[in-house]
């Protein structure tokens, strides 16, 4: 059934009045005629009774009009809404992330987020960067938010940030008195490190660190999360090579001190798939940037 021939019939069932319906529709009255006629024989059931005096409706045509009138309302709220959704100002959006992203910035784009568009569901997933990549390609999730990763040529990324490592240790560590460390003094320790299984690219460039620096490190604990490497410091399991944006966390008994000399740095990145294009990936993208923009100026904590 045409939404257009329910519009006609609606106009013509609150005027009762061809020529005052026709002059609503911007159309003259035979081809209102003719749209009446038509549904009427769509829908098998006299729909006005007609003289030369009046217009009325049937009871066919007073139940209809109870109808079309919730059908054109549906249909205009589903317009609106997909145009909403094209504009990026309704919708949903699955967002993974990994844990260190919660002091990168991520809370503060959220809450941005949210503020501007509160009509967009936001769905947030924590998992490890090759898990999110396996759910983006699979289009479980809309945009990733990981460690560095090399994407497939389907899937598109953006460098949100980065930033050095840092040595992590135990508060009582005999290094814990230096201002900075040089990563060779770390090669008699037990280091803590991502397993190689959850980020193969972060546990190799730590661990070719260690290498440039002499000595191939001693690893006994591996784990699947930040805040994992962090906990076992803690508790004098080893030492770790960490983002600088772990030092925010603020888990008690952590030192965290500066590494000498050039080092390689610590990515967070975007990463969403290049088709379909999905308006709301580039708003939360630009108010992640805002917000790590904000951190970066806002004064360093003390510890």
């Amino acid at each position: 059934m045409e939404l257009r021939l329910l519009r006609y019939f609606v106009v013509l069932a609150e005027e009762l009045h061809f020529g005052r319906a026709a002059l609503r529709l911007s159309i003259s009255q035979p081809p209102l005629s003719v749209a009446i006629k038509q549904l009427e024989e769509l829908v098998g059931a006299q729909l006005f009774e007609r003289n030369s005096k009046e217009v009325r409706l049937t009871a066919a045509g007073a139940h209809l009009q109870q109808r079309a009138n919730q059908v054109l309302a549906l249909a205009s709220q589903a317009t609106q809404e997909t145009r909403d959704v094209a504009l990026g100002v309704r919708g949903h959006l699955r967002v993974g992330f990994v844990g260190s992203s919660l002091y990168r910035g991520l809370p503060q784009a959220l809450s941005a987020f949210q503020l501007a568009h509160p009509l967009v569901r936001v769905d947030m997933l924590e998992l490890n960067s090759a898990d999110q990549l396996q759910e983006l390609v699979q289009a479980r999730l809309d945009l990733g938010l990981v460690h560095s990763v090399t994407p497939p040529d389907r899937v598109r990324s953006a460098r949100l940030m980065n930033e050095p490592f840092l040595a992590c240790l135990p508060e009582h560590h005999p290094l814990a008195d230096q201002a900075d460390i040089d990563l060779a003094e770390l090669s008699a320790e037990r280091l803590i490190l991502f397993s190689s299984q959850v980020s193969p690219l972060y546990h190799q460039r730590i661990y070719q660190m260690c290498q440039t620096h002499g000595f191939a490190p001693e690893i006994r604990h591996e784990v699947r999360h930040w805040l994992s490497v962090l906990s076992l410091v803690s508790v004098g399991q080893g030492v770790a090579i960490v983002p600088a944006a772990l030092k925010h966390v603020g888990m008690p008994r952590l030192i965290f001190r500066a590494l000498r000399g050039e080092q390689p740095s610590s990515e967070l990145l975007a990463i969403w798939r290049s088709t379909p294009e999905n308006p709301l990936v580039r708003i939360l993208m630009d108010c992640l940037l805002t917000a790590i923009a904000a951190l970066n100026d806002a004064p360093a904590a003390p510890h």
